[in-house]
């Protein structure tokens, strides 16, 4: 999952990074624009979801991932519960949560996956807390009952078949992506690694 950053994307064209990010292998795209209007961050959805052709899911704000017709959207400790969104979600609509400690594991139970980090000290989200490591990751995902945990927060390429091995089913990326100027190369070495996580 290639998680967006207004500081990282840079007045970079928001959909050709998207799009390369997609050739590169990447399989869905969370919007997450901590500066952009609601109005603005609406108008991104809806042509990102035109542009592409793997889910996109808005960061924070079910309301915008509902009228920009986006495939779901991703939930923090401090947003609407979990459960609140779930009673507004159409059939089909994908609801992931933030997880970085037990008791955070706890209030989102109903979701569909988990964000659990930060698997390293990050510095694209302040709040984010110290890295959880490859123990605290599993520690975490062997709460989740099953449902698909990725590992987020400075998580590297050569991160991923450890992330695999810790009960992982996937890495959300943020900087490991869009800080490169080759945002398609990036992704691609991020899928190289998954393969060799998960062998055929």
């Amino acid at each position: 999952m290639l998680v967006t950053d207004d500081r990282l994307v840079g007045g970079r064209d928001l959909l050709a990074l998207a799009r390369a990010a997609e050739a590169g292998g990447a399989t869905s795209v969370q919007l997450r624009l901590k500066d952009a209007t609601t109005r603005e961050q609406v108008a991104l959805a809806r042509a990102l979801v035109a542009a592409l052709g793997i889910p996109v899911l808005v960061n924070d704000r079910p309301d915008v991932a509902l009228a920009a017709g986006a495939a779901g959207v991703h939930l923090g400790p401090e947003d609407l519960s979990v459960s609140l969104a779930r009673t507004i979600a159409p059939p089909g609509f994908v609801i992931g949560a933030s997880v970085g400690s037990a008791a955070e594991a706890a209030t989102a139970r109903s979701a569909d996956y988990w964000g659990v980090g930060p698997w390293r000290l990050t510095s694209t989200k302040a709040d984010a807390g110290a890295g959880l490591g490859a123990d605290g990751f599993a520690r975490l995902a062997s709460l989740a009952g099953g449902r698909p945990c990725l590992a987020i927060g400075g998580v590297r390429a050569d991160d991923v078949v450890e992330v695999f091995a810790s009960g992982g089913a996937g890495v959300a990326v943020v900087s490991g992506i869009l800080g490169s100027t080759d945002v398609q190369s990036s992704t691609a070495s991020y899928s190289a690694a998954l393969t060799l996580a998960i062998p055929p």
